[in-house]
């Protein structure tokens, strides 16, 4: 089962934990300098590595659905899209990708269900040992790894939590603690990064910078962080279980407009299913689990829609088939 259809620890408000690391290769231009030639070098060093459990594929091989459905899924970033020679690494359950040729040479990242910092560090950086003994990387013994984003220098690590805050947003508490976070070297975007809007209520923490701290400490500033917001969100959670029937009434109407609409549109989806998984959790809805709801908020994007369907849509077929898939998923 791929990493987004399940649960994890902590995984009422913690959705997902990724680790990444940027990295480049000694002796190679950084990417935005690089020449068609050079891009094809790089990608000529993985063309016959071996790397357990991962699998080479060229962007160039695959068709416009799939890639957006894979940037749906956050297995590969917007801007490798753009890149005419990009290939990527992936294994089996897709929580392993390793891009080449993006804003670096090489993007490893490890993505995790829940609220799992450990595991995801610890298979990113055998991946980033196997794929050192492959090529030398860029590295300055004052500057840590080079990078092409300075904010990217040092460690090249870059540690973020994906979290579910509907409740903060319901009692009118999220902006608030989202100014204050945004002021302890921690930033807070929405579900595909900067410049991307919360839809569903969902938020990614990630660190700001990783030059002059070590990997572990900006692991440990996240998990404190990403701890101070799931506390906050379960004390929101019991307001709103103060409100009784008024707010029980408002989850379960969410629920029926999700279980019985024709047609729907994924904005309006998301914010349904944001709810609607609030509901599953606080309890007020017993006949739903959390993993369907996994698979409907996976499932429901544009082009995941028309993968499943494996077919294309216009828009109005979208809002029919996005509703006939949310009550396959229900049933």
């Amino acid at each position: 089962m791929s990493w987004y259809f399940e649960n994890g620890k902590e995984s009422d408000v913690v959705v997902s934990t990724r680790i990444r690391f940027a990295r480049n290769i000694k002796g190679l231009k950084f990417e935005s300098k690089m020449s068609q030639k050079d891009e094809e070098e790089l990608l000529n060093k993985f063309k016959n590595a071996k790397f357990d459990g991962l699998k080479l594929c060229k962007l160039s091989d695959i068709d416009d659905i799939t890639k957006m459905s894979l940037v749906e899924r956050h297995i590969l970033s917007k801007d490798i899209l753009q890149k005419k020679n990009a290939a990527f690494l992936l294994n089996d359950d897709e929580s392993v990708c390793v891009m080449i040729n993006e804003e670096d040479h090489v993007r490893i990242q490890v993505v995790k269900p829940g609220l799992d910092f450990e595991n995801a560090y610890k298979v990113a950086t055998k991946v980033d040992e196997d794929i050192s003994n492959l090529v030398e990387y860029a590295y300055n013994d004052k500057y840590g790894y080079l990078t092409t984003c300075p904010t990217n220098l040092g460690t090249g690590l870059r540690v973020s939590v994906m979290l579910h805050l509907p409740a903060l947003r319901l009692t009118g508490r999220i902006q608030r603690i989202l100014d204050v976070i945004n002021k302890v070297n921690v930033t807070v975007r929405g579900v595909y990064g900067e410049n991307s809007d919360a839809i569903g209520d969902m938020y990614q923490v990630s660190n700001k910078v990783s030059l002059g701290v070590s990997e572990q400490e900006i692991i440990n500033n996240i998990k404190k962080i990403t701890d101070t917001l799931i506390k906050n969100e379960r004390t929101a959670r019991e307001i709103l279980k103060k409100r009784g029937i008024a707010f029980e009434d408002k989850v379960s109407r969410m629920y029926g407009t999700l279980l019985y609409a024709k047609k729907m549109d994924y904005n309006e989806c998301a914010k349904l299913i944001s709810i609607v998984k609030l509901g599953v959790d606080m309890g007020i809805i017993k006949d739903l689990s959390s993993e369907k709801v996994n698979k409907i908020r996976t499932l429901a994007k544009v082009s995941n829609l028309q993968k499943y369907y494996k077919t294309k849509l216009d828009e109005n077929e979208r809002d029919i088939k996005r509703a006939e898939l949310i009550k396959e998923i229900l049933k």
